[in-house]
């Protein structure tokens, strides 16, 4: 980029050639992605720049405007119009000045054109004849002007700028392309939030992942990636794009690989009755790195909606298997009927009987035989069913002489109790740990009572 301005902006013989200024802009924003206008408003500001340095005086305010077909720039001076009561009196500046010297020069080299202070009320100014203008006087050019407009003055259009303005007209350029760009990234990143991209690792640092998606670097922390699963630079995984920050330093794309979502959404790529909602996915429950438990459902008659998700011979549901490294996934039919739907939950173990309790609680009878089957490897199947349906389900093995096994799992939480709960647990160590450096402090200086 800065190879092309340099090459671009002609800054000989102490002048700047503003076509080869819009001609160089236009080509960048062709190359990055950004839009005309903005580059327009790039271009006026340092012309503006440009034009204050040589032929304007500290505290001005210049505007510019641009003539994209024409080439030819306009430029004015734009003053704050004011009243009385937005002025410091002598007195309040002599106050301004007892208290701190910096306190004065904020005033006076602070925005002319913050109108409006925090509480609502007016914010008052030093009037600077070069940055204010009183309403009376305003009036004469433009009758109708109010206080707190801004007055704009028309000034000589000049071509030359000296050596100076000329660099300090880039220097804008190039910092305003580069504020240009990360907003553009993340609106563009931002817009995408909860979906899914393709990206290319490029490098690991710590337990951190970054992943070249395109414009910008992901980055994929430890909590979001799938246990066990290894990453290399140049392999090309898909993302769930969970989060996008700006930061000082530009936009920052979260990415996770752990996310439930990533499940669906990978599923809409490859199975066309999700895309199109013929097959709904209604709930997800996971495990990552482990096993996925999914519940679909047909909205129309005829479609079989655990035949489309797995696909011919398995060629769909494989094709996801693949994506997220090996990871099992259950997908089964979602039911109204909670009792049906807790039973297909628990696949592929064969359930007895199901009772639905008051207390949001599922009594699950199975055959002893089947018990293991039903709990899972660690306990996991029963406790991705009870995510899955939202119950506590209790499991019972039934053998043959009638005697009972109880096995029982709860579903998770919710993101936002996590969090209560969190906070709590914080608050009570902190409180904790308060009474302990009390109690220490007060035996320091008491020791005959720690005795």
């Amino acid at each position: 980029m800065f190879q092309i301005l340099n090459f671009k902006l002609k800054i000989a013989a102490m002048d700047i050639d503003i076509k080869s200024f819009h001609r160089a802009l236009t080509q960048i924003a062709q190359d990055r992605g950004i839009p005309e206008e903005k580059i327009i408003e790039t271009l006026e500001a340092a012309i503006a720049t440009a034009y204050k340095k040589d032929y304007g005086k500290k505290g001005q305010k210049i505007k510019a405007k641009f003539n994209p077909v024409s080439g030819d720039v306009k430029f004015w001076q734009v003053k704050l119009v004011v009243d009385k009561d937005m002025i410091y009196s002598e007195e309040e500046i002599e106050k301004l000045k007892a208290t701190s010297s910096e306190a004065l020069a904020k005033e006076e080299e602070g925005p002319a054109f913050t109108k409006v202070a925090a509480d609502g009320e007016l914010k008052k100014v030093i009037f600077n004849p070069e940055k204010h203008i009183m309403v009376e006087d305003a009036e004469k050019e433009k009758p109708k002007i109010k206080v707190g407009d801004e007055l704009e003055i028309p000034l000589q259009t000049k071509t030359d700028y000296g050596r100076i303005a000329a660099q300090t007209a880039k220097q804008v350029i190039l910092q305003k392309i580069r504020e240009i760009e990360k907003e553009t990234v993340f609106d563009e990143y931002k817009s995408k939030e909860g979906e899914i991209t393709s990206g290319i690792v490029q490098r690991i640092e710590g337990q951190t992942v970054f992943v070249d998606v395109g414009k910008t670097l992901g980055v994929l922390t430890k909590e979001e990636q799938i246990p066990g699963e290894f990453y290399r630079p140049g392999q090309r995984l898909k993302f769930y794009i969970l989060k996008v920050d700006e930061t000082p330093k530009g936009p920052v794309v979260l990415l996770s690989r752990s996310y439930p979502k990533l499940i669906s959404k990978l599923f809409e790529l490859e199975v066309p009755e999700v895309a199109t909602g013929t097959v709904v996915i209604k709930a997800i429950a996971r495990e990552p790195g482990f096993r996925t438990k999914i519940a679909v459902v047909s909205t129309e008659e005829g479609i079989d909606p655990i035949g489309s998700m797995v696909g011919q011979r398995g060629t769909r549901i494989m094709a996801v298997i693949n994506e997220l490294g090996g990871e099992k996934i259950d997908v089964i039919e979602w039911q109204d009927n909670p009792e049906k739907f807790i039973a297909n939950a628990l696949a592929p173990a064969k359930i007895l009987e199901v009772k639905i309790d008051k207390k949001n609680t599922a009594k699950v009878l199975v055959p002893e035989d089947q018990l293991s089957l039903a709990i899972g490897k660690d306990g996991r199947n029963v406790r991705l069913a009870a995510n899955l349906t939202g119950w506590k389900v209790d499991i019972a093995g039934v053998g043959e002489e009638g005697e009972k096994q109880e096995v029982s799992a709860e579903p998770e939480k919710k993101d936002e109790e996590k969090e209560q709960k969190k906070e709590k647990t914080k608050t009570k160590k902190s409180a904790k740990d308060e009474a302990d450096k009390k109690t220490k402090k007060k035996k320091l200086k008491n020791p005959n009572d720690a005795n």
